[in-house]
């Protein structure tokens, strides 16, 4: 009981940040986490999501680069990485907290890369700082002699999500389809075009790239296991959320349930709940 109250109250408040950082942005305090000695995290306290970077004698491709606020720090720890330039940043998807610094970017000359459901849905919220280039369903860039893989599995968190996978360093930064740590339950974005019915199915095709490590939308950099776990807890949400419209409980039993078992606040009954119903009857 202690330590569902505890993970209830560090999710309440994780939201709760959320909310009042996306309303009122401020720039993140940043740390730089090394992966590979090549391959590097810009990382903070959940809000906004992960930056990943790889240096190259070419230049520098970045995944992510958090809200417009943060644009200057951000470049200012790329720097303290490499002389080279920023030359791609591949946005996971279109959420501000991930796409937000690229207007400025690109007045530096930075191409912005994403799925083209994510650019459709950047124009569609007027949002600055819209992509160069766009992919289907998978895509290469290739700098410095390195590579860089893009691959569109589904939908999941949104409909434009992707996930960046660097070979040569076995990792892979999946943006929002995969959150870690109890303060990130799921997040279905279904204004975005998310899905709970093909979350799963999407992880499913991104576990299938050969890696060990995982840079999450939001939380500390992890596992291919701890990814696996994830996917598997998308399974539970979806199925309970069906069999309960099947078992013709209440709307309000189905809320207890989603805040008991999955610490769901707010947030996620504002932008998942209706569309959950709707998609798992």
């Amino acid at each position: 009981m202690r330590k569902y109250l505890l993970l209830s109250i560090v999710s309440v408040l994780a939201v709760a940040a959320v909310v009042a950082y996306t309303q009122a942005p401020q720039a993140a305090k940043l740390d730089v986490v090394k992966i590979k000695d090549d391959l590097f995290v810009i990382h903070n306290d959940f809000v906004p999501g992960n930056v990943t970077a790889l240096i190259t004698n070419e230049g520098v491709v970045l995944v992510d680069d958090k809200f417009e606020v943060d644009s200057a720090n951000v470049v200012a720890e790329v720097k303290k990485l490499s002389n080279q330039p920023i030359k791609y940043v591949i946005n996971t998807h279109h959420h501000a907290d991930h796409s937000g610094g690229n207007a400025k970017l690109q007045q530096m000359g930075v191409m912005v890369v994403t799925s083209e459901q994510a650019r459709e849905n950047m124009v569609e919220g007027k949002q600055p700082g819209l992509s160069n280039i766009t992919f289907e369903k998978h895509a290469h860039i290739y700098l410095g002699g390195k590579n860089v893989e893009m691959y569109y599995f589904g939908r999941a968190h949104t409909n434009g999500d992707i996930v960046v996978y660097f070979p040569a360093q076995r990792t892979l930064a999946a943006g929002d389809m995969f959150t870690f740590g109890d303060a990130t339950p799921q997040l279905i974005d279904y204004s975005g075009g998310g899905s709970a019915k093909e979350w799963t199915k999407t992880l499913d095709g991104a576990l299938q790239l050969d890696f060990d490590t995982v840079v999450p939308g939001h939380g500390v950099v992890t596992t291919k296991r701890e990814m696996a776990k994830f996917r598997d807890s998308t399974l539970t949400l979806r199925n309970r959320i069906h069999d309960m419209i099947v078992q013709k409980k209440t709307r309000d039993e189905i809320v207890k349930m989603l805040q008991t078992e999955f610490h769901w606040a707010q947030l996620h009954f504002d932008r998942s709940l209706n569309g959950a119903l709707a998609e798992l009857q």
